[in-house]
């Protein structure tokens, strides 16, 4: 570089004395000369020197953009200034005009040889790439600044075998004009347009800002196209302004949720768990490992983690240690079936706050097996609620589910007994009983997420239950969140509900899931309707009616206006229930009848009677 930087200095005294002559040398006077001689290595030297100070030999010119631009004129304009400063000084007199002209072809020269290695090695990624591999024709969403730099790396980098052909922006003052070279050509309502004129492969998102809705609806959107898709984070992801190629992810099934994240109260959560000692139940679940791995960031004094499956316990005691080495975790085994083994652990280490996961989930299951779902739901929770408060923990938070609302199946009977038992203890405790009912989680052990993927990656066919079912979805960690949030502002007795957003079709998902995938549904993978399982129905309720629903101050929670139980009478029922299920009664359906009369005892020949309206509910 600093050869060539002392061919250019040397060419652009030259020229700009040749250019004030209209190029005739022997116009030039001899005074001229002898001062330009003088001059020559005073100039040399001058240049050279800001040229080192602006870092235009530091600088990777393989990635020169603006900044490198303006570090050039600084540096052409600066070392003219010196060197014209010292020349006045010398009195060595030259044209008036020489300054001028000797900057301006210097600044030309310099950012031809500076920028001139970049664009050639665009130039060279181009020809190697149409050699090597079929360009993958590629529309970007999105003319902004995100969008720019994604582009400005796709014709730069070697490793990518995109070619943009086209930008797709909402703005109509960007429509018509080019970034980059490549025509920003409408708006998003024409996408399947656009794909299909310019034989679209690849659609890349690239607007951090969308909300969760927009982000929803534009993915559907390109769905429809059968491109591949993939996105930037959301723009509350991103740790700085930069965008970068490495950022942009595959879509998921998440980003079509539709829901924008609840804003938390971090305070009142740290002052809830911190310097305190929390059992979580069933901590080794899917609800449970991620309520252990949200708290252990607010620094607990000892995180216990209870689960009778020790391989999922253990793993996440490693995991939790891994990335929070200072952080106090236990792990016990054992059941909460077993009241001798709650008292063991209620006694050593006095849990202040108690988290309780720990139950049977699969409907399907707790249909074939209710007495089990009754020794380990409502035993389990009768036996952590009885030692909390015998114990005197703080709080207890029970995690409930939208199947306790009018249940058709044992397993959301079992936890409304489960609501019933907090409820009562409620009464007369000075421990904080409370619930948090929410409905179905993405990715949980037995949830239609996995199933589907495992369909897929079989080759299908995707099975689903029935072509209206509809359910709600939330994230793990976003439901995980509400529930130690309700946890941080419980007083007692409430039954908390999380607001699960618009409802979620399941045939709609599981066509999504396909699309996500890289294939067409019922082209390359088909569908296939299985009828509704045992204790199943079309749709889930988090409420029986809307008058029962009280906002709080928090976004995303609310409180279940429940009728006050009779706390001695659902003792003696629950007693009386767990004993007649571990003697072996055989109905155990009605004995839980009892306790909850709105539950519907799932029969076969059932199936019709359970497809009710939904607009009907409070969903």
């Amino acid at each position: 570089m600093m050869f060539l930087d002392l061919i250019m200095i040397q060419v652009s005294m030259i020229l700009a004395l040749l250019v004030r002559m209209d190029f005739q040398f022997s116009n030039i006077d001899s005074f001229f000369l002898e001062n330009l001689k003088v001059f020559w290595w005073i100039n040399i030297v001058i240049t050279i020197v800001a040229y080192a100070m602006f870092r235009l030999y530091t600088s990777l010119w393989r990635f020169a953009g603006l900044t490198e631009l303006f570090y050039v004129i600084g540096a052409v304009v600066s070392s003219t200034a010196v060197a014209t400063l010292v020349r006045v000084v010398l009195c060595l007199n030259l044209p008036r005009s020489y300054p001028l002209l000797y900057m301006f072809i210097l600044l030309t020269l310099t950012v031809l040889t500076r920028f001139s290695y970049r664009y050639l090695r665009i130039i060279y990624h181009n020809r190697n790439l149409a050699r090597t591999a079929a360009p993958v024709p590629t529309m970007i969403i999105g003319g902004g600044s995100a969008g720019y730099m994604i582009a400005r790396e796709m014709k730069s980098s070697k490793h990518l075998a995109n070619r943009v052909d086209c930008i797709v922006d909402d703005n109509p003052s960007k429509i018509g004009s080019y970034l980059m070279g490549i025509p920003v050509v409408g708006s998003s309502d024409h996408i399947a347009e656009f794909v299909e004129q310019y034989g679209i492969q690849e659609i890349i998102i690239a607007i951090p800002s969308l909300s969760r809705q927009e982000r929803k609806d534009l993915i559907n959107r390109c769905n429809q196209t059968g491109c591949k898709i993939r996105t930037l984070p959301a723009i509350f992801q991103l740790v700085s302004d930069e965008v970068s190629i490495s950022m942009l992810r595959t879509v998921n099934i998440e980003d079509l949720l539709g829901r924008d994240p609840v804003d938390l109260h971090l305070d009142e959560l740290a002052d809830f768990a911190r310097d305190k000692t929390i059992l979580v139940t069933g901590g080794g679940g899917s609800i449970g490992s991620e309520i252990c791995r949200q708290l252990v960031l607010y620094e607990p004094k000892l995180l216990i983690i209870f689960d009778i499956y020790e391989n999922n316990a253990y793993d996440l005691q490693n995991e939790i240690r891994a990335a929070h080495p200072d952080a106090n975790v236990l792990t016990l085994i054992g059941s909460v079936r077993d009241a001798v083994r709650m008292d063991e652990i209620f006694k050593k280490y006095r849990p202040e706050l108690v988290f309780h996961s720990a139950a049977h989930k699969h409907v399907p299951l707790m249909e074939e097996s209710p007495r089990e779902a009754v020794k380990n739901n409502i035993l389990g929770t009768y036996n952590v609620a009885d030692a909390a408060h015998r114990f005197g923990a703080e709080s207890m938070v029970l995690i409930s589910t939208d199947k306790a609302v009018r249940p058709t199946n044992v397993m959301g009977a079992t936890k409304r007994v489960c609501e019933l038992i907090v409820q009562a203890y409620a009464q007369n405790s000075e421990t904080v009983f409370t619930a948090v009912r929410f409905g179905n989680v993405l990715g949980s052990n037995g949830s239609v997420i996995p199933l589907f993927r495992r369909e897929i990656d079989e080759g299908g066919p995707v099975t689903v239950t029935h072509p209206d079912i509809i359910r709600y979805f939330m994230t793990i960690p976003e439901a995980v969140s509400l529930v130690l949030q309700c946890g941080a502002m419980a007083k007692g007795k409430e039954i908390f509900l999380l607001d699960m957003g618009d409802p979620v079709r399941i045939l709609d998902l599981a066509e999504n899931m396909i699309r996500l995938s890289g294939f067409k549904p019922y082209e390359d993978i088909d569908i296939v309707f299985t009828g509704l399982r045992p204790g199943e129905k079309l749709y889930e309720e988090l409420l029986i009616a809307d008058s029962d629903l009280i906002h709080t101050s928090k976004d995303g929670i609310f409180i279940a206006n429940q009728t006050v139980v009779d706390a001695e009478k659902v003792r003696a029922q629950v007693l009386e229930l767990i004993r007649r299920s571990v003697e072996g009664v055989a109905d155990v359906q009605q004995e839980i009848q009892e306790l909850v009369p709105e539950y519907t005892v799932w029969k076969k020949g059932m199936q019709g009677e359970l497809l009710e309206d939904p607009e009907g509910s409070a969903c």
